[in-house]
């Protein structure tokens, strides 16, 4: 009788462990997704930043299709 208590068991705790590790690895993706947004996140604040501190005649280039229009700061 103590067998097939043991195997339900045995059966149990794989599929837990199974699910364990599942869990595990999408929390690190979710991690690594955070970590690359929070990246692009700062990357656009300090581009934002910089961009606010140019004179208004300072001439950019927008991206227009596959070319790029040039235009004054405060044309963009």
């Amino acid at each position: 009788m103590a067998a097939p208590v043991d195997l339900e068991l045995k059966k149990a705790f794989t599929e837990l462990q199974a699910k364990v590790i599942d869990t595990q690895q999408k929390v690190k993706l979710a991690d690594l997704q955070i970590e690359q947004l929070n990246r692009t996140k700062k990357h656009a604040h300090l581009t934002d930043t910089e961009i606010m501190t140019l004179a208004d005649e300072t001439r950019m280039y927008e991206g227009v299709g596959r070319i790029r229009e040039s235009r004054t700061w405060s044309g963009v």
